[in-house]
């Protein structure tokens, strides 16, 4: 390609990189008033565990002093193999936060899905009351071929 048509198709190449659509977890607008948690990938560990790792933004407006839902994890036949929680920590508005959990003696071929069962903590201003907004407002999603909803 020479200089001259590269230098002419550059606008065109910029534009395209510009204008693409941003990953689900970190659209703007379409979950404004939204914790978005996302199953983003799953890996299995050198030591027998499937690690699963999440990407949450909170786009409720409120910082949340601790997050954590109480999960369930289905097995490849669908029954439950365990119950756990998911601690997020701190959750400022407007931002991203990648966490991992390792579940122990389980390939992550094993597990069909995750379901958020309950809010384990949700906390603002050193306040509990918070917690319906953390269940109403959780908008789950996957990009794994293992399903997270609620």
């Amino acid at each position: 390609m020479s200089a001259p048509l590269l230098i002419r198709l550059f606008p065109a190449l910029l534009a395209g990189f510009l204008t693409t659509t941003p990953a689900p977890a970190q659209e703007a607008g379409a979950d404004d008033g939204r914790i978005v948690v996302e199953l983003n990938n799953v890996s299995d560990t050198d030591t027998g565990a499937c690690r699963l790792t999440f990407v949450a933004v909170n786009r409720t407006g409120t910082g949340f002093d601790a997050a954590s839902w109480q999960v369930g994890v289905f097995d490849a036949q669908g029954f439950v193999q365990s119950i756990l929680v998911l601690e997020f920590g701190a959750l400022a508005p407007d931002r991203t936060r990648i966490v991992q959990f390792d579940l122990p003696g389980r390939a992550c071929a094993d597990i069909s899905r995750v379901v958020v069962n309950d809010v384990a903590a949700c906390r603002a201003g050193g306040q509990d009351a918070l917690s319906p907004v953390c269940l109403d407002a959780l908008t789950p999603r996957s990009r794994t071929g293992i399903g997270f909803d609620l």
